[in-house]
């Protein structure tokens, strides 16, 4: 599980500029309104909507924007795009695994810029299939180990939701990962919940089934230029890689940042 634990944690631990910032708030507000119109607007009856708002507040997405995203979703208000969710495959420098998801208006566009950003930075395109066998779909709630003036440990996020459906619960820096099947996302994100923790998100995710360590700070860099180039497209909502670093190579990362 670490493939997927070490680039969320690298990830969140960069700096978030202005204009990275904006994009982030564009596809948070966009998977409020694609939630929306999946489920319909009613937050107690669409739990992938309830997280995708309370995903989207935890960024400080503002209110106004999560509203307006919903009713265009839910068909209230108009301006709303039909949206598809498209899932490229590409190998990175090194080997490493690449699964790129898009949501998308545009097929044409996301293919094209998802093809730049790979091809341009050292990366190929993979045929449709051998990636994504490398990858499972999971849920995951991130709980953060520190909550106020308590710390959470493993147990702790176990014993609240094993019976829920959890799987395994994984360190991701500061952060648990509780992992589980798809399906049992809502019950566990509720049980979580229900013992007084806090989380960050609930979604669910491909996670790789096996890591592919990476001990070239050079390797490490170029992957990670693939995945700012791909996440500057407005249509890419995640990258998800099989990448492991190791303790010396995730050290020289973090102190570049």
């Amino acid at each position: 599980m670490s493939g997927h634990s070490k680039w969320a944690t690298t990830k969140h631990k960069k700096a978030i500029v202005d204009a990275k910032r904006g994009k982030l708030f564009a596809k948070l507000v966009k998977n409020v309104e694609v939630a929306a119109r999946m489920g319909g607007g009613d937050l107690a009856g669409n739990p992938t909507l309830y997280d995708a708002v309370q995903k989207a507040k935890k960024a400080s997405v503002p209110n106004d924007n999560i509203d307006r995203a919903l009713k265009r979703g839910a068909g209230i208000e108009s301006g709303g795009a039909e949206y598809e969710t498209i899932i490229y495959e590409a190998y990175a420098p090194g080997g490493v695994a690449m699964l790129i998801e898009c949501l998308t208006d545009n097929r044409n566009r996301s293919a094209s810029d998802v093809r730049v950003a790979v091809t341009r930075n050292g990366g190929t395109m993979a045929d449709v299939g051998s990636v994504n066998r490398l990858f499972s779909r999971k849920g995951v709630v991130t709980v953060p180990m520190q909550q106020g003036e308590n710390s959470v440990s493993e147990d702790a996020v176990l014993e609240a939701a094993l019976d829920a459906g959890l799987e395994e619960v994984a360190a991701a820096g500061e952060k648990w990962e509780a992992i589980c099947d798809p399906n049992d996302l809502f019950e566990v994100r509720k049980a979580i919940e229900a013992a007084g923790l806090d989380y960050d998100s609930a979604e669910v995710v491909f996670v790789a089934s096996f890591v592919h360590s990476v001990d070239e700070v050079s390797v490490a860099e170029k992957v990670f230029r693939i995945i700012d180039a791909l996440e500057d497209s407005d249509d890419v909502q995640n990258v998800f890689t099989n990448m492991g670093l190791t303790p010396e190579v995730e050290a020289a990362v973090n102190s570049d940042e």
